[in-house]
Parts: C-alpha cells; structure tokens; sequence
C-alpha cells in the first residue's frame, strides 16, 4: 500500500549546477504529488542558503565544505566539520523522518546520504556529469539507485542501481513563453543584429569574463549583440569597462534571473561546460562554444564538452586559448546560420525535457515501496 503523505530530503548545493537541479526535483514532486513534504539540507553558507528559501523550500543548513586539493590550512579543519556536519544529518533525518533522501552533489550530499545510509532509509543519487566526483563514487554501494544524464557510467557506479533520466531542467527554462522578438526588446537589443549570450555559471567565470571585456570593441565594430552574465565579482568591472569603452549593446549582468528570456534573445551561447548548463543549452537546442573549467576534480567539464564535440553538437575552445580565440570564433559563428542550424538541431537529439519528472517518479516509488538494501 502506497503511503498517503510522503516525506522526502534533497541534499546537496554550492552552486547552481546543483542547486537549479534539486529544485527542479523539488517542483516536479509537487506536481506529481502536492501534499508531499521536501526539506532541502545544503551546506551553511553556501549559495542554496539563499535560494532554495526563494524557491519556497525550507532548508537545514550542516557545517561543512569541501577537502581543498592543495596544501592548505584549511584543510585541517575538514575532519571535524565531516564528523559534526553527519551528526547534524543524523538528527536532521530523525525529526523529519523521510522516506527517502536524494542526493545531488556538493558539500552537504556527502554527510547526508551517509547518515541516511546508515539508518537504513533509501537513498538516491543523481550525478549530473560525465565523469563523478569521489561522493558520488564513495556513495555509489549505498545507494538505492542512480541517476545519469551520460551513457557508459557503469565505469563508475554498479550497473544494476543505474537509470538514465538526463538532467533536470528548470521548468521555465524548457517551456517558456517568450518569442524571439519578445525577448530582444526585454533586454532592449536590436532586433536585426545577432545576440550572443555569455554565461560563467551563477558563480561567473574569470576567463569568460576577461574574454568579454578584451573583446567589447570588437563585438561593437562587428555588430554583434552581447548579454553577458558576469558573477557577483565582476559585476562592476563589467559595468565600468562598457562605460569606459562606451560600446553599445553590451549588457552586463551580475546575474540572469531570467534565463528563459535570455536564451529566447540569443542566437548562440558561450559557457561553461558544467553539466547542467550543457543540459540547458540541449534542451533549447542553442548553437554553442564550450570553455570547459580546468578548475573542477577530474578536468570533468572537459569530458562533458567532449561528449558534444563528439557528436558535432557544440564547438570547444581550451581555457587556455579562450582570451585569443574565444571572441573571433564567436563572431564568426554568430553570422554563420548554416553552421548555427546544425549544431542546433545535433544538439537537441541530447536533451532530456521530462527528466526532473522522471525522477520524481523514481523518487516517489522507492519511498512507498520502502526499496532499502539489505
């Protein structure tokens, strides 16, 4: 008999590659069922703090953060946060009492799923890159099943636990509502010249950034349009240098909170290649040039991008050459239709629409099947 009222943790966070995913699950659960309950665990400090609340989730917030790759003082203080921040999810878990708990990467997933693990409550992952990262992996034995956006990850995890669902996708970024022409005079651009959108991630990324301040003159002597999503930290760097340099139709933005209209402006992208921003950029079959962070474990951006580049679904250009070739490539392909066409329609057969449904589904009947490993 299935359980009339179901109670459900989502843990995980640091940015919104994990972050916009969890709440898509979150959504889509409430959709499915209304008067589920979901408590979300992030980690203190951390950007779910502030937008998951928004998102209309309450949140429990451990003490933790990650295990630095160099020598560091900081890392001294990881052993403890580890121990305190599992007996903070222990109790967490006992109040809630959930009937499963959903992992999605960062800080906090690790601590909360081990806890939950431990106390016999089933528990799933969903790994949204390529290539995982060690929670995950150290995960993977406990879990009731996984969920993957990539085909071949049974490298990594048991064969057996894995269901390939793709990345879920913010619901407004997958329907929106706002035509091409809409979404120019949102951002109050020229409807006849091309629109390029720029984005770091929700954190901003430094060598985009650069990239896009370098080339200011030259998307203004090109007549190429440029939205350009920043980060918090080059915010006013951005606004000072279009100023400075006084070329028009640049539109720096610390933050896009609109990115369904942002995508309906552009004719092409620039990104990262964070597995959730390239789940995006599939589903709204957006012509794109990769920049894979090297600052991330395993180089697993790189692999993301590759599986795109592999399929002629993207183009890729290394961090390294970014700052002498990022903005002529993008140039060139924001007057190429032919090319902006192909890429677009490569890229769509990858794209998962119904993925955070999907796993909501995955969700819901492992907790009212009580599906624990014995």
């Amino acid at each position: 008999m299935s359980v009339s009222k179901l109670k459900v943790i989502i843990s995980g966070g640091g940015t919104g590659g994990h972050i916009f995913p969890a709440i898509a699950i979150a959504d889509a659960l409430k959709m499915l069922q209304p008067d589920i309950e979901i408590l979300f665990v992030g980690a203190l400090g951390r950007m779910e703090m502030e937008k998951v609340p928004v998102a209309g989730y309450p949140i429990k917030g451990l003490w933790i953060s990650g295990l630095q790759r160099s020598l560091t003082l900081k890392n001294l203080t990881f052993p403890i946060k580890l121990i305190h921040s599992t007996i903070n999810a222990r109790r967490i878990i006992r109040e809630f009492k959930p009937d499963v708990v959903v992992g999605v990467g960062g800080y906090a997933s690790g601590p909360t799923l081990r806890a939950a693990a431990a106390m016999r409550i089933p528990t799933i992952l969903q790994e949204q890159n390529s290539y995982p990262g060690i929670t995950n992996k150290l995960l993977a034995n406990k879990a009731n099943f996984i969920c993957v956006a990539y085909q071949g990850m049974e490298k990594f995890f048991p064969k057996e636990k894995i269901i390939i669902t793709g990345n879920p996708v913010r619901k407004e970024i997958s329907k929106t509502n706002y035509s091409k022409a809409e979404a120019v005079k949102h951002f109050n651009l020229d409807p006849i010249k091309p629109v390029v959108l720029s984005v770091g991630g929700s954190l901003g990324a430094l060598t985009l950034n650069n990239s896009i301040e370098n080339g200011l003159t030259e998307f203004e002597k090109a007549g190429v349009q440029v939205i350009w999503q920043t980060g918090k930290s080059f915010a006013d760097i951005a606004l000072e240098s279009v100023r400075k340099q006084n070329v028009k139709g640049i539109i720096p933005m610390a933050f896009i909170n609109n990115m369904d209209i942002a995508y309906s402006a552009a004719d092409m992208v620039i990104s990262r290649a964070g597995a959730i921003a390239i789940s995006e950029l599939c589903v709204r079959s957006m012509p794109s040039i990769l920049v894979p962070s090297p600052n991330v474990a395993e180089d697993h951006q790189t692999r993301n991008a590759m599986a795109l580049v592999s399929s002629d679904a993207a183009i890729m250009i290394a961090d390294a050459d970014a700052r002498t070739n990022l903005v002529e490539t993008a140039i060139r392909l924001a007057f190429n239709k032919t090319q902006q066409e192909n890429l677009a329609a490569n890229i769509s057969k990858l794209g998962f629409v119904n993925a955070a449904e999907e796993i909501a589904r995955i969700v819901i009947n492992c907790a009212n099947t009580k599906n624990v490993l014995r």
